[in-house]
């Protein structure tokens, strides 16, 4: 059986630290000035009663991906655990997958001068049962992945227990990456 992979980004946990931006930076040679995540900060209020919010972004692996139907290479496809990777041998950069994709979550590498993404560090990582970059590094735990099929896992136990929000659910996409909404009723 295929697993069902999934990542919940708990809003609760994260305190914008971008250790799992440099984490991805590393462990997949992004160049300067580009990302496949990124963690976005907003401060919220007014002195003295201030608050921040904090907002991750990156390809959230959908059920229905846009950009897959739309490279006209195949270089975009879907694995059959649900994933959604890029054959870079296979993409001639004609960008169609970045203006498909709803979540602005792919670039130009202009170094290969190929359209690269997250992959949850699948070829390094997750395919040898380790988790990926940014949930390895997340010093305040603000990120679980893991297989939903297995309800011992924290991912599909978290998921079972929490709220669960994703994004932009009412473009039919399904992503496999959910949020998990901040509590406190941040003030604005």
């Amino acid at each position: 059986m295929e697993k069902q992979y999934r990542l919940l980004y708990d809003e609760n946990l994260c305190i914008g630290c971008q250790a799992c931006s440099v984490a991805c930076r590393v462990e997949n040679d992004v160049p300067d000035d580009f990302y496949r995540v990124q963690v976005h900060m907003q401060t919220l209020g007014t002195f003295p009663n201030l608050g921040m919010k904090y907002e991750r972004l990156s390809c959230v692996m959908c059920e229905n991906p846009p950009c897959v139907s739309v490279c006209p290479t195949k270089a975009s496809f879907q694995s059959k655990d649900g994933l959604v990777h890029i054959d870079e041998r296979s993409c001639i950069s004609c960008q169609y997958c970045i203006l498909a994709c709803p979540y602005h979550a792919r670039f130009v590498n202009p170094l290969k001068n190929v359209v690269e993404k997250c992959n949850f560090c699948y070829e390094t990582r997750v395919s040898k049962e380790l988790l990926p970059a940014c949930v390895s590094i997340c010093p305040t735990n603000a990120l679980t992945f893991g297989d939903m099929r297995q309800s011992s896992s924290l991912v599909h136990q978290k998921s079972q227990k929490e709220v669960l929000v994703f994004p932009k659910a009412h473009l039919g996409t399904k992503p496999k990456v959910a949020f998990i909404p901040n509590r406190k009723g941040a003030k604005s």
